[in-house]
């Protein structure tokens, strides 16, 4: 059966960015899977971060204690779910910057309908709901209305801010039910529910990715717009999906962060979009679309957090962990910017 040009071009992988590389062969001619075979861009975040392991594991005798990785496992995890739903948008050279914004909104409309009596599963459809609901408005924009991610995505920041603060009086909603602190603050089989959850979305979206046409669009989309528009990939239905994923996250993220602090804070998310946005660069996406994968994502965040954590422990002022992860950043995107120069050279 003759494939469409779509298929052949998904199928070859457009864009690249989340395909493994080909296997080696050893003397004998037979097929050797390695590290990048299995995890693709996403092995350097995770090299890194096992060394950071490591280090840390030297350096600390309680680092590696089960109160400390639980402790790292729930900090981690609402910032690992955002940066995999940034890294949707990274991925077709766009960008949204009003993920904390939203995350915050999310979860002050469930603590809002928590304290005047509303379910608690009714409660986190609402958060989830309005989450969406902002994340698609982002999409609208950008590939409706053709506004640049970044202010389409910034002007939406200030307008979820500014609901959250008027939806709560710049107060914190209080009391919530115990049973819905459990939510976020409960563990299941020695594990903390956060983790498992946090687990669970990396997985769905790595899968996404990797082995569905949706996936392979998004990386057509990032790598170049107007061809894979072309082949017939349906550009701004992608990009819709995409932001309103990316918003769906951001609320998933905001009814935790609810859950664990137990209260609808005003503040709350407040700067998480760029912590995302660092743990994508950091996991090995590139800003211009097209490079990156879930598992780099959620390994770029644990870095962010174990980097943190690690310093906690060590004593080191929090002041040289902002200037270890900022220039963890550039040190990202010049290797980034390295390599396609290389691969450029090489094609020339």
């Amino acid at each position: 059966m003759r494939r469409s040009e779509p298929e052949l071009r998904a199928a070859e992988g457009v864009g690249g960015g989340g395909a493994p590389a080909p296997a080696r062969s050893d003397e004998r001619g037979e097929r050797v899977i390695g590290f990048g075979d299995v995890f693709g861009r996403d092995a350097g975040g995770l090299i890194v971060l096992l060394v950071l392991f490591g280090a840390l594991t030297l350096a600390s005798d309680e680092f590696l204690t089960g109160n400390n990785l639980a402790n790292l496992a729930r900090q981690v995890a609402i910032f690992g779910i955002i940066a995999v739903g940034q890294l949707l948008v990274i991925l077709t050279a766009g960008i949204d910057l009003s993920m904390g914004s939203v995350l915050g909104l999310a979860g002050a409309i469930t603590a809002e309908l928590l304290v005047h009596g509303t379910g608690i599963p009714v409660a986190i459809v609402g958060g989830l709901a309005a989450g969406a609901l902002c994340g698609l408005l982002n999409g609208v924009l950008v590939s409706g209305a053709k506004l640049p991610p970044f202010i389409a995505t910034l002007g939406m920041l200030g307008i979820a801010r500014g609901v959250v603060l008027v939806l709560t009086n710049a107060s914190t909603v209080q009391p919530l039910p115990s049973s819905f602190g459990a939510i976020a603050n409960g563990s299941f089989l020695g594990l903390p529910n956060l983790l498992w959850l946090f687990l669970v979305v990396a997985a769905v979206v790595a899968f996404v990715l990797r082995r569905t046409v949706f996936g392979r669009y998004i990386y057509a989309v990032g790598s170049n717009p107007e061809s894979a528009r072309l082949a017939g990939v349906p550009v701004k239905r992608v990009l819709l999906a995409v932001y309103a994923i990316s918003g769906l996250l951001a609320g998933v993220g905001g009814v935790l962060l609810t859950s664990r602090l137990n209260a609808g804070v005003p503040t709350a998310g407040t700067g998480y979009e760029l912590n995302a946005i660092a743990a994508c660069v950091i996991g090995g996406a590139s800003l211009f679309g097209a490079k990156g994968g879930a598992f780099g994502a959620a390994a770029g965040a644990l870095i962010v957090a174990t980097l943190n954590n690690g310093g906690n422990l060590l004593a080191i002022n929090s002041f040289y962990l902002q200037i270890i992860i900022g220039a963890l950043i550039l040190a990202a995107v010049a290797f980034d910017q390295l390599q396609g120069r290389l691969m450029r050279g090489r094609s020339a």
